[in-house]
């Protein structure tokens, strides 16, 4: 989300009167029974297989980013039901200070389409929360509805997770997708809500070391509707930048001094690491980029927009146009067109953690105005509403737009996190075109879960500012078919044969741990049509 220059503004933020500093989590060890004190976890459902992920703390010195614990023999079971009475596959792995006593396990051998329940056990017999996950569709199943919670930016100092909260709470989710920034870099007070910090970071400076970054993931795990819905539902993970740092490229971030924090790419293999032992993602490398397939129905692509990209550009250099930057990198971009021009899923879905659509200010027709933005050394299409987007890399998406439209791919759906705002748009290849013109897909973008949104950095009331801001955006983009700028939340996915919807939902106050939740929007994409309707919201 785009926001005055961090070093500028950040670091003035008041905290609000009260806050509390939070406890490290690994001294919820004192506590009788909890050496899973960080929860349980599932993720990358394949028909065959999931991953499950747990936590141990063996010992009260084992803390997160402490290094130093003894290793502890874990053993995992995986059943068709919550007493186990039929365990279908089971085993034991030794958690070590070398991976900060994280667990993770690739289960295979699972049937498609079908929900399991798993637990680990401690050493001393110690049993952890009992999680439910879901594996995939047979890829050559027909499937009649697949549902999906889509979340993205939740900012632990700016609020309390009830999103999280209310789509545990749902029986009707088959994943979760997360689209990045499941955590923030920043130090105490840095970067709080409306009214401040609401809780505090741990530790309390900006995470630059591998210790930093696993003691933030450790301390968001903690919190109870992050773990419930974890313990829910798999998760189907993206990265954005805040898992790194805000503005994050491939040589660098807006967020990091050399001079203060040291080598980028030092900090960046800290920040990969800590999220691949911490989260239920399958692997550990440095690849993110990935591929699911929910049987005939759909094909999910999740993109990994920060690892490769070039540095950004001001939204006023024509450099955004330039065939020779890029957004995705070549091998990712080529990975990218492959699978969506060839899918035999009806639906191509891409996980996207920055907005594709254009919003431009105002679109340009390139045929008339060539002339005039040449001459003045400004983008094309028009000047980019954010250049930390797809509009900050012409190219790359023209290229993609291209690939789909010569191709003649239909039902292609764009879900999108990153500026903290709900949107849904029709994807031109002609901005200034629209709404006529020929579209390459849809996109919906949700909310962030408390990260500040439009009214929050103005300091004004929800809902003074932005309804003039919405409709002017829509006057001038009309591709836009629904934009709204202040509240938080989450959507509700669903993909079926006859269209492809999005629900968002809004709940009624970040800084309330109790928060209500409410649907505010429908939009759908009619099969075949690459357009945008106004729909009813989905049956529970």
């Amino acid at each position: 989300m785009p926001h005055l220059t961090r070093r500028a503004m950040l670091r003035g933020t008041t905290l609000a009167t009260g806050a509390a500093l939070l406890t490290r989590p690994g001294a919820a060890f004192a506590q009788p029974g909890t050496p899973f004190v960080h929860g349980v976890a599932s993720g990358d459902p394949l028909p065959d297989g999931v991953v499950i992920w747990t936590r141990i703390t063996p010992s009260p010195d084992a803390l997160p980013g402490s290094g130093v614990g003894a290793p502890a023999t874990v053993r995992w079971e995986v059943g068709t039901d919550a007493t186990f009475a039929t365990v279908v596959r089971s085993g034991s792995v030794t958690a070590t200070a070398e991976s900060d006593h994280t667990v993770k396990i690739d289960v295979t051998g699972l049937r498609p389409a079908q929900d399991y329940h798993y637990r680990f056990t401690a050493p001393d017999g110690t049993r952890s929360p009992t999680g439910r996950t879901r594996t995939a569709p047979a890829t050559d199943t027909d499937v009649a509805r697949l549902r999906f919670g889509v979340v993205s930016c939740a900012n632990w100092e700016a609020g309390w997770f009830s999103a999280y909260r209310h789509l545990a709470a749902r029986d009707d989710l088959d994943a979760v997708i997360h689209l990045g920034d499941y955590l923030y870099e920043y130090g105490h007070g840095e970067y709080g809500g409306r009214n401040g910090s609401v809780r505090l970071h741990d530790p309390a400076h900006e995470i630059v070391s591998l210790a930093d970054y696993r003691i933030r993931h450790a301390q968001y795990k903690t919190d109870p509707d992050l773990q419930a819905l974890h313990a829910r539902v798999p998760f189907i993970v993206t990265w954005d930048d805040h898992e790194t740092a805000n503005d994050a490229w491939s040589g660098g971030a807006e967020n990091h001094d050399p001079a203060v924090e040291g080598d980028w790419g030092a900090r960046r293999v800290n920040g990969m690491r800590a999220y691949f032992e911490w989260m239920p993602v399958r692997g550990g490398g440095d690849r993110l980029y990935r591929r699911f397939r929910f049987g005939t129905l759909a094909e999910l692509s999740m993109l990994d927009l920060r690892s490769y990209r070039d540095v950004q550009v001001p939204a006023t250099s024509r450099s955004v146009d330039s065939d020779d930057r890029s957004i995705t990198g070549r091998t990712q971009m080529e990975w990218l067109t492959g699978g969506v021009t060839s899918a035999s899923a009806q639906w191509k879905v891409i996980g996207n953690p920055v907005m594709i659509a254009p919003i431009l200010l105002p679109p340009l027709d390139t045929r008339t105005t060539a002339a005039l933005t040449s001459t003045l050394g400004v983008p094309a299409a028009g000047l980019p509403f954010n250049a930390d987007q797809w509009d900050g890399y012409a190219a790359d998406r023209r290229r993609l737009f291209d690939a789909i439209t010569a191709n003649g791919v239909t039902d292609t759906v764009f879900l999108t996190g990153d500026i903290h705002s709900s949107w849904a748009a029709e994807l031109p290849l002609d901005a200034a075109g629209q709404p006529a013109g020929a579209t390459a897909g849809t996109e919906f973008v949700v909310p962030s879960v408390t990260s500040n949104n439009i009214d929050e950095i103005l300091g004004v009331p929800p809902r003074t500012v932005s309804p003039a801001a919405e409709a002017a955006l829509q006057t001038t983009n009309r591709h836009l078919r629904y934009v709204e700028l202040d509240s938080h939340g989450f959507g509700v996915f669903e993909v079926a044969p006859a269209q492809a919807q999005m629900d968002w939902y809004f709940v009624s106050d970040p800084e309330d741990p109790a928060a209500r939740v409410r649907v505010a929007a429908s939009m759908a994409t009619p099969s075949g049509s690459q357009r945008l309707v106004p729909a009813a919201p989905l049956p529970g």
